[in-house]
């Protein structure tokens, strides 16, 4: 790597962590600032010693600043403290429940890739047909649909009427389906439309033609030129799409009461943890921020037109 490139990454390294850092400031500050969670935690008849004596053990008597930087300088460290319920390590918690919320992410990932792929390419090779427009007439319908109403129909018909799959729980690969189809259908939506207007934008240049000129079959142009061409803009929304697919699991796993960090995260707000909810918060910005970086560089690889320093920040 060049110095310019290595200049450039440092730069995109750099902005990731300031990302991170707000991320966790606000957080910080909000939930801090919205009240008690001493008084959340425990009975409305516990005396106010016994009150103050949890507030003493969990810091958070200290002033504002000092707790900030308590947790950042522990942080950094991978230490996010206990949780307020349980007492167990923050990061322990995480690191338990994530592999789930991975496995359904990247389950619904992979279904909307597919469903969303065929019907974005074979609406843009039959353009202007009928066979087009019920490709994109599906799409509209998969991302229009709010996902906790797609999770609740689906939970009236496979679960309760036809009695096919589980509606909760993760005990089998059974109860990963309903939650994957959730998550995934809107997603392949929206990736069937921006796949159909990536390869008709392909499709139109001159390389295109001049491989139909030379004699190239119709599907050795998609499949040789056309596709990979048009995956290059789709690596980006794919970058994007993976924070979406994170904010969804948190409606989908309370739907389906799939033990995920999203659900993890509900019932900690909801028990204002402060601990856990920004351990689980912080995870979930890294996964995002990591996965964006990760697309930028995949991106200048397989398009040797754009640079990897202006990809990856401007930088050199």
């Amino acid at each position: 790597m060049t110095v310019a490139t290595l200049k450039a990454i440092g730069f995109r390294a750099l902005r990731s962590v300031v990302t991170l850092l707000l991320c966790v400031t606000l957080v910080f500050v909000v939930l801090r600032t919205a009240g008690d969670p001493v008084d959340q935690l425990l009975p409305a008849e516990t005396p106010p010693s016994v009150l103050e004596e949890y507030r003493i053990a969990w810091g958070l008597d200290r002033p504002l600043y000092v707790q900030y930087w308590s947790f950042v300088s522990r942080a950094v460290t991978g230490d996010f403290g206990k949780s307020f319920a349980s007492n167990l390590p923050v990061l322990d918690v995480v690191l338990e429940t994530m592999p789930r919320t991975l496995l359904l992410g990247f389950s619904a990932l992979l279904l909307a890739s597919l469903i969303g792929l065929s019907l974005g390419i074979l609406g843009a090779v039959r353009r202007g047909t009928g066979v087009d427009r019920a490709a994109m007439g599906v799409a509209v319908l998969g991302y229009s649909m709010p996902i906790f109403f797609l999770g609740i129909v689906l939970i009236l018909l496979f679960s309760l009427q036809l009695r096919l799959l589980p509606s909760s729980g993760a005990s089998s690969l059974m109860h990963l389906i309903l939650p994957t189809v959730t998550l995934a259908l809107p997603l392949a939506g929206r990736i069937a439309r921006f796949a159909r207007t990536a390869t008709l934008e392909v499709m139109g240049r001159q390389f295109i033609r001049t491989a139909h000129a030379k004699g190239a079959g119709r599907l050795r142009v998609l499949l040789q030129h056309a596709f990979p061409n048009a995956m290059v803009p789709l690596l980006m929304f794919y970058g994007i799409e993976i924070g979406l697919i994170l904010s969804g699991a948190v409606v989908v796993e309370t739907i389906f009461a799939w033990p995920g960090l999203g659900r993890l995260l509900v019932s900690s707000v909801s028990m204002r943890d402060l601990p856990l909810v920004q351990g689980v918060i912080l995870t979930i910005t890294l996964v995002i921020v990591l996965s964006n970086l990760f697309v930028d560089i995949l991106h200048a690889l397989l398009d040797p037109k754009v640079s990897l320093a202006r990809t990856l920040g401007g930088a050199g």
